[in-house]
């Protein structure tokens, strides 16, 4: 289930103050409080100007700012275009000074505008932001107007805004776990190339033990972990489509008859551990299914509205109920499931559904509790730093996937994704994992979103740069197949076609150079510069004496660019020469540098190059 459908629990982010954390940043003024707000279902906004100064918002609404516009009175349930409007007084302009506008976040989507003038705008719900607002803030009144998009669940402005005068760009972006450290994760964690199997769709049969017999080759393929969906079986009660969703679940302690028994997965785990791969479940711990046995043995475990009727987490999961951790016993339950399935079926892990609706104390009490039993993998479905400390090895990266997809389906520079990382660096705890994808569960086949080009490139850079890789299953083929959560719809393994023969082929030598590539698995990231840095993203990774090079054409141009002879690439220069491995092309070469250093690229095409 998508993490997009966020948090209305946390209040403590809706009253953090933008500069507690940072050195360097005078708030000027906090925009808390009342703000105008009209929603714009046939976004008609941009072309009616409601951003301009001299708008008429007279029917706009009085709202709370922060929050998620879901607590507004009639508002509780609708998605899409919304806009923001605040005026505020700026008692004095200092001309040698640079001012900001911050965000704590925004969901899902926003651009902004200063005074009728476009300011900028930002993807993904996740993350602090900030603009500089220097040549459009004005000493006396100011006008600030939000169009914030909102894909699904909980919408709005639900982080604190404040103008702030700062110093250097670095201040804006450190946040309070910068100067912390992530938990220490097990070194096969940090070398992990995780498959996500969902077991309905992988086969016709959709059993473990067609899973178990692809076990030698995933591993061939160069994956080392898999996980799971949801195993357990599903709820029938206000079951949505025919076969329903596995997040729908009816029995913790069950597996899905048609899956197999308990002795078919076992089996599968054994079978898994003996190739080396890992396996990790599916966790949904937030609701149950309306019939799973909890309800109405301890329906006080379960969130009420006034009417003290269990309901759901939101208006769309309507074939679940909300669970409320504010009950110690529930807390006892799940932790015992949890431990029963670690030492019962031996697997190394979970990965937490929707884990930023379920209290960060619990996911810390959880993680003492695992480790006394064996070392594990915890994956959050969530973005948010604070679980990198005590309780994840993991957490989704999200704010990467949206800045790909602005640059590959929109054209924006490459450069987006230097901001992404840039702003990850200094808001995560040092050591943090993330992972990487182009493609999973919750988001489009990556063939069909960023077409097939777009989708190999996409997935060349998923995994190089820092961070832990994921492929969805069929991936590897290309597979266009949409599989639903709630039908029978089996993957593709169209591996003779053109392009299955092609995607499969570059994932099994990307993964297995991975494999064997402590750059590409730990290494430094480095940015290396072009001539053509606004179509060409490139960076070296680089552990000891091991130096890899990344190169990709981001753009829908061909280009024939150089790269910068810099201090890494001049320590592999001898004699004029550079020797290097050609990932892709399976070649070993020498070059002279100023060949070396010169690539053709078409567009959507890469080279990944180790040089020694």
């Amino acid at each position: 289930m998508i993490v997009r459908l966020l948090i209305l629990l946390l209040p403590f982010l809706l009253s953090c103050s933008v500069s507690k954390y940072t050195t360097g940043i005078k708030t000027m003024v906090e925009l808390k409080g009342e703000w105008k707000f009209k929603i714009d279902p046939d976004d008609v906004g941009l072309s009616q100007f409601w951003y301009s100064s001299n708008f008429d918002r007279s029917d706009w609404a009085s709202v709370e700012v922060p929050d998620f516009w879901d607590r507004y009175s009639n508002f509780s349930s609708y998605d899409g275009i919304a806009w923001y409007y605040k005026s505020f007084e700026i008692e004095r302009i200092d001309k040698r000074k640079k001012y900001a506008i911050f965000f704590g976040g925004v969901d899902d989507d926003c651009g902004v505008w200063l005074n009728g003038e476009f300011v900028g705008e930002h993807r993904g719900y996740s993350d602090e932001f900030y603009f500089d607002v220097t040549k459009f803030l004005k000493q006396g009144l100011n006008e600030l107007v939000v169009m914030v998009i909102d894909h699904g669940g909980p919408g709005g402005i639900y982080k604190p805004v404040a103008i702030v005068e700062y110093s250097e760009i670095e201040d804006l972006l450190k946040g309070e776990f910068y100067y912390k450290n992530a938990r220490k994760s097990e070194e096969w964690v940090k070398d992990a190339i995780i498959y996500e199997i969902f077991p309905r769709a992988f086969s016709e049969k959709g059993t473990f033990k067609e899973i178990e017999r692809e076990i030698p080759r995933l591993k061939e393929l160069g994956v080392n972990v898999i996980w799971l969906m949801p195993i357990h079986p599903i709820g029938e009660v206000k079951r949505k489509g025919t076969l329903g969703s596995p997040y729908s679940v009816k029995d913790y302690y069950g597996i899905n008859p048609e899956y197999g028994t308990a002795e078919d997965f076992k089996s599968l785990v054994k079978t898994a551990h003996e190739n080396g791969i890992k396996v990790i479940i599916d966790l949904v711990i937030n609701h149950t299914a309306w019939d799973n046995k909890l309800i109405i043995e301890h329906p006080e475990w379960y969130v009420k509205n006034d009417k003290n009727e269990i309901i759901s987490p939101n208006s769309d999961w309507t074939d679940v109920a909300d669970l409320n951790y504010d009950n110690p016993e529930l807390r006892k339950y799940m932790i015992e499931m949890m431990k029963y399935w670690v030492k019962e079926f031996d697997i190394d892990g979970y990965r937490c559904d929707v884990a930023e609706l379920v209290p960060i104390d619990f996911w810390n009490e959880v993680r003492k509790e695992l480790d006394k039993i064996k070392p594990v993998m915890m994956l959050a479905e969530g973005s948010l730093p604070e679980q990198h400390l005590e309780a994840f090895d993991l957490t989704y990266s999200w704010n990467v996937y949206d800045a790909l997809a602005r640059i590959i389906r929109n054209g924006h520079l490459p450069s987006v994704l230097d901001n992404v990382l840039e702003s990850e660096k200094y808001k995560f705890p040092k050591g943090s994992l993330r992972l990487r994808f182009n493609e999973n569960h919750d988001k489009p086949r990556a063939v069909k979103f960023f077409g097939e080009d777009g989708a190999l490139v996409s997935a060349f850079i998923v995994n190089t740069i820092p961070g832990v890789p994921l492929i969805y299953n069929g991936q590897e083929y290309g597979d266009t197949t949409n599989l639903s959560l709630f039908e029978k719809q089996v993957m593709s393994r169209d591996s003779v076609s053109k392009r299955g023969m092609k995607f499969y082929s570059f994932y099994k030598k990307l993964f297995n150079f991975r494999k064997n590539s402590l750059a590409l698995r730990r290494g430094e990231m480095i940015k290396a510069k072009t001539l053509n840095d606004d179509k060409v993203y490139a960076f070296w990774r680089k552990y000891k004496d091991e130096t890899v090079l990344s190169i990709a054409n981001l753009s829908t141009w061909g280009v024939t660019t150089k790269l910068q002879i810099d201090e890494v690439l001049k320590k592999k220069i001898k004699n004029g020469k550079v020797k290097f491995y050609d990932v892709f092309e399976d070649k070993i070469g020498e070059a002279k540098v100023e060949d070396f250093v010169n690539f053709k690229l078409e567009p959507f095409t890469f080279k990944l190059i180790s040089v020694f």
